[in-house]
């Protein structure tokens, strides 16, 4: 809601309880009712540059919080492996004999 409209309702005595009520229907009217942008030459590109900006930070950010949650993810994967690795040396530790595996080369 813009501060023109505000102050228009505050001249004609609407309380602040009904503006703020009033604000989703405000937001609706501003968006359907056209107003013609004044921008300075070069203003439409700056502004998509702006956005494309915008778009590729969100994107960058997404992309580091997915790393960041698989780096903190690290040391318990490690910790089950490095445990996992334990138990089972300690199965082949108890037996006489090893199984060999047959390389494939021949």
């Amino acid at each position: 809601m813009s501060a023109k409209t505000v102050v228009k309702l505050r001249e004609a005595q609407v309380s602040h309880a009904a503006v703020h009520r009033a604000e989703t229907i405000l937001a609706e009217w501003d968006a359907k009712v056209a107003r013609p942008v004044l921008r300075a030459p070069g203003g439409v590109q700056r502004d998509e540059a702006i956005a494309d900006l915008r778009e590729q930070l969100s994107k960058a950010k997404a992309r580091v919080t997915e790393v960041q949650g698989r780096l903190d993810a690290l040391p318990t994967v490690a910790a089950n492996l490095y445990a996992e690795n334990l138990a089972l040396k300690t199965k082949l530790g108890s037996r006489k004999r090893l199984a060999v595996i047959p390389s494939q080369d021949g």
